[in-house]
This record gives structure tokens, C-alpha cells and sequence, in this order.
């Protein structure tokens, strides 16, 4: 499938009924473990499209980037989904799904687990010009300073534990999605700011999840989001943090796509 700039995008599809696409966060393509278990607990009731974001996995990545042009290979799907869909999005790819809400009504409704958005003094301090940033390192050849900025700084791993993975063979396969990491920046904007104002502009039925087990800033960015979102419903896992397990997850999202 091409998205409307010729870009080719990566898809799967699993089961049968209404349509829900997902969309992944940081380091993730349509095959991870996370997506994949989200899929198949879906596919009983719904046929669940699993894609490739572009710059990953299947998907090509035509420059120059812009948070609109995945905007367009979100609709692309949704419309190969059948023109509308019911989308869930995780971390950062839960900002995508909200900036795509916002002006798409072809997203039917709407959940999302855990926005990085940053609204109080505990959340991280990032640059305004972070996304920037990470773009240069990638294009200084410094992949792997650009992962390990992006992780420390944004997603609080402890630098010894980058310099841990750093050792392991799967390295390699998070290395080569550094140059997505300036994107995910995009996505969220400059200093992972709220963008409150368009947040009103989503009015399709929202859930905003969030886990008890995650850093407080993150509980209060989902707050914040449902607070945003005009008729918005805020559910908290117990025993979950910003790495979700399926389990917890997936009932959450049957039971809203089936009834809200």
C-alpha cells in the first residue's frame, strides 16, 4: 500500500469484523512482541491492522520528513482498512493517533496508553530543538549516541543500563531505527509539550489509559489528556508501567472498542 507521498507502506491483518489499527511507539514495527499480542487478542472480534510506521520494518521513508506525512499513512491504512477504523496508539505513536483524531473523522474512536506529553516539573527536560538533534547525530553517522541521547534523556534508562545493552547482540536492531527517534520528537513537539488547543479538536470517542506502576509524570500527562479531549474516559492499570503486559492491556481495549 502507498501513503499519499508514494511511500511505500507495511501492513498485516489479522481476524475478522470492525476495523482497529494500531499504531507503535519508539523501536517498534508491526512484529513486535507488543503488537503482535495486541493483535491476536483482538482478532477474534476485529480485524486488526498492524503497520510498519515509515522508516521501519516493511516501509519505506521518503524525505523529508513531517508529522504530516504520517498522518497521511495512518489515513492511507485506515483507508485500505475500509475508510474508517477504530485506532489504538501506544506511547509516542498514541500522540500520532491523537494528532491524526484531531483531524481525521475517519478514526471512529480512539484509545491510547500512556502519551509522553510533558506537563509538570517531573518529566524529563528536554530541548525545544531535541528532534534537531537527533536528526544530526544520525546524520553524523552517531547512531548510536542518537539512541542512547534518546533513551536517557527522554525515556529516564539509566546510562549504565544503555551501556549494558550496548554489549548485546540486539544492539544492532535498535541501532537501526535511530533515525526514527528524531520523528518520535516530532510527533511529540517542541519539549513534549501538551498541545492542549488541538486536543479539543478530537471528538470521537477517547480512552486514555495509563499504568499505576509508571513515573507520576506520566499519570499526570494521561490526566491531562483526558482532561483535553472533550468526553474523555481515563482508566488506570493497577500493577502496570509504561511497558505494559498484553494481558492487562487487551481487555481494556475490547471491552471500549465493543461498547463505547
Amino acid at each position: 500500500m502507498k501513503s499519499a507521498d508514494g511511500t511505500l507502506i507495511a501492513f498485516d491483518r489479522h481476524g475478522r469484523g470492525p476495523a482497529v489499527v494500531l499504531v507503535q511507539g519508539a523501536f517498534m514495527d508491526r512484529r513486535h512482541p507488543l503488537m503482535t499480542a495486541i493483535a491476536t487478542g483482538l482478532a477474534r472480534w476485529f480485524t486488526v491492522y498492524a503497520y510498519d510506521r515509515r522508516g521501519r520494518g516493511g516501509s519505506g521513508d521518503t524525505p523529508p520528513y513531517a508529522v504530516e506525512r504520517e498522518i497521511e499513512d495512518l489515513a492511507a491504512v485506515i483507508e485500505a482498512a475500509g475508510g474508517s477504523a477504530m485506532v489504538f496508539g501506544g506511547s509516542s505513536g498514541a500522540a500520532l493517533a491523537l494528532e491524526a483524531a484531531a483531524v481525521s473523522p475517519a478514526v471512529s474512536k480512539l484509545a491510547v496508553w500512556e502519551p509522553p506529553y510533558h506537563v509538570d516539573d517531573g518529566a524529563p527536560a528536554l530541548p525545544r530543538d531535541f528532534a534537531a538533534r537527533l536528526g544530526a547525530l544520525v546524520e553524523a553517522g552517531r547512531r548510536a549516541e542518537a539512541v542512547e541521547r534518546f533513551m536517557v534523556d527522554a525515556a529516564e534508562v539509566p546510562a549504565q543500563a544503555v551501556a549494558a545493552m550496548r554489549a548485546q547482540p540486539s544492539w544492532a536492531e535498535i541501532e537501526a531505527a535511530a533515525h526514527t527517534l528524531a520523528y518520535e520528537a516530532a510527533v511529540l513537539g517542541p519539549g513534549n509539550a501538551l498541545p492542549a488547543g488541538r486536543l479539543t479538536a478530537v471528538t470521537q470517542p477517547t480512552l486514555v489509559l495509563n499504568g499505576d506502576q509508571s513515573p507520576r509524570w506520566m499519570a499526570n500527562a494521561a490526566s491531562a489528556v483526558a482532561d483535553a479531549v472533550p468526553g474523555a474516559v481515563r482508566r488506570v492499570l493497577e500493577g502496570q508501567a509504561h511497558n505494559v503486559a498484553p494481558r492487562a492491556l487487551v481487555p481494556e481495549l475490547l471491552e471500549f472498542f465493543v461498547t463505547a
